[in-house]
């Protein structure tokens, strides 16, 4: 996975409640047999009118938030369905990091194991940071991760907290199975002195 340290980018205000997978990736981009062109799908219904042209008047389709590398979301974000494709879509539309009050729990974990950050404000302080992304002057942030640290346009920060385990995978660009691997002679050491106190596991 790609690390995550210091990233600069566009922020878009995508503040309604209870937006699920569904709306986020719908099922019809569920079919294939792999990843690829799940950007497409990434809130297509909202995207795109009918005959496929882009809708206007959705965010993500006016400068200077349709090069957004980070959404402002609502409380409760990535509820329905456990579709993993809907990450895999926002991870392929460019999308870094998620900022929001809640997540829906299945979806906050699949953003973990693909590398995209999740962060969790007080619902004032996503209030004003929704205010301030709004405006095509101040949506430029940027999220400096080992200090754990957004900063807005105008300097200001906005202090937020993360789980260390989830922190040093996305420092470290560890998926599930890397951080396990840093860990491999720890795991070595243990089966040795397992199958030594009980030889007839061998």
């Amino acid at each position: 996975m790609q690390p995550f340290n210091h990233v600069q980018g566009i922020a878009a205000p995508m503040l309604a409640a209870n937006i699920d997978t569904d709306v986020i990736m719908p099922k019809q981009f569920l079919k294939g047999i792999d990843r690829n062109g799940l950007d497409r799908g990434v809130f297509f219904d909202l995207r795109f009118l009918e005959g496929g042209r882009p809708n206007p008047a959705f965010i993500l389709n006016q400068a200077p938030w349709n090069e957004a590398r980070f959404l402002v979301v609502g409380p409760n974000f990535g509820c329905g369905s456990s579709r993993e494709h809907a990450v895999w879509g926002l991870k392929q539309l460019g999308i870094r990091a998620l900022i929001g009050t809640t997540f829906a729990g299945i979806f906050y974990d699949n953003c973990q194991r693909n590398g995209v950050l999740t962060i969790q404000l007080e619902p004032a302080q996503l209030k004003h940071l929704g205010e301030r992304v709004s405006e095509a002057g101040s949506a430029a942030i940027g999220i400096d991760l080992p200090a754990q640290r957004i900063t807005l346009a105008d300097g200001e920060g906005i202090d937020f907290s993360l789980d260390a385990l989830r922190k040093e995978a996305l420092l470290l660009g560890l998926d599930a199975i890397g951080s396990t691997l840093q860990r491999s002679e720890q795991i070595r050491d243990f089966e040795a002195r397992h199958l030594a106190s009980n030889p007839w596991l061998a």
